[in-house]
């Protein structure tokens, strides 16, 4: 569907945001959810299932996050590692939820098969301000990279280091939303002093995959097992999903390295990013969740099938 542009308050047009533009940008975020109550609360009842550790935290003025994995109880190291990521966005909600939803729901179907590393709220920040950037103005899924100037993508790139290569699948949970049009990507432009050109936002759950090593019957896997629970985003009149071409229904391919996205950070061989539409009027939050969850589920069955 299309959306309307909005114009955005802040900074020059053709000129990239300063120290000032980013101090008045911040200015403007409000906290509109609490991670404690509705991450941290969740991730506690968990407990006595798994291994919960502190992997780092955030700290920006006066607030302090608490950056948070889960494990295996029964970690083994012969067993292959899998690794689920959500809010990196921290706006896009059911990637966080989706991933508390298959820690509770089904990653214990796993045990002695695999161990499942689990990291539901990588951007605490940006969930309680359901926002794409942290406080600096700086998108983690763009900063996966060595020296990364996201605290949130460093902490997680110091977290996986010991299993980078042991990862066989890394899935990671991301929405797609009505204020990519309307907000983010013209913040974006204006951040960077560019022209913002209007988009379309699809109707539908999508993927992407890695286009320097793509693995596209596993992608036709995980789109199997999630077509059972919400729809599939078709391509528009171009064969294109926001931009890019559909290589195959409901798939599109970036180059994860070279972008710096999350998906990128282990040597997986098998990975994805999962994009849900909660906009949809034929998606319910819970529904949406629940997409992310047997996403989790189809991919983790397909990569221990193709090992």
């Amino acid at each position: 569907m299309n959306t309307s542009p909005a114009f955005y308050p802040i900074g020059t047009p053709s000129t990239p945001w300063s120290d000032t533009e980013r101090a008045e940008w911040l200015s403007r975020q409000t906290r509109h959810r609490s991670y404690d109550s509705e991450v941290l609360s969740k991730v506690e009842l968990l407990r006595s299932r798994f291994g919960i550790e502190e992997y780092g935290r955030l700290e920006y003025g006066d607030e302090s996050f608490p950056l948070l994995a889960i494990r295996s109880l029964d970690w083994n190291e012969d067993l292959p590692v899998i690794l689920v990521t959500g809010g990196v966005h921290g706006y896009e909600t059911s990637g966080v939820h989706g991933a508390l939803r298959f820690l509770d729901q089904h990653a214990e179907e796993y045990a002695g098969r695999a161990n499942i590393l689990v990291v539901p709220c990588v951007s605490p920040w940006a969930y309680e301000r359901i926002h794409r950037w942290n406080p600096n103005a700086i998108d983690p899924n763009r900063s996966f990279y060595d020296d990364s100037p996201a605290e949130e993508s460093a902490a997680l790139i110091r977290l996986v280091a010991p299993v980078v290569d042991r990862v066989v699948m890394h899935i990671d949970l991301h929405e797609t939303t009505d204020t990519d049009e309307t907000e983010f990507r013209p913040a974006l432009a204006a951040r960077d002093g560019k022209p913002f050109t209007p988009g379309g936002i699809p109707d539908g759950f999508y993927l992407v995959d890695d286009s320097e090593s793509p693995q596209p019957e596993f992608q036709q896997a995980v789109i199997a097992g999630v077509e059972t629970v919400t729809h599939i985003a078709p391509a528009d009149d171009n064969g294109e999903i926001i931009g890019s071409p559909v290589v195959a229904r409901g798939v599109i391919e970036y180059p994860l390295k070279k972008l710096g996205l999350c998906a990128s950070v282990t040597n997986a061989r098998y990975k994805t990013t999962t994009e849900v539409y909660p906009d949809s009027p034929r998606a319910t939050p819970e529904q949406c969740n629940a997409a992310q969850a047997a996403a989790v589920c189809a991919a983790i069955d397909y990569s221990l099938a193709h090992q």
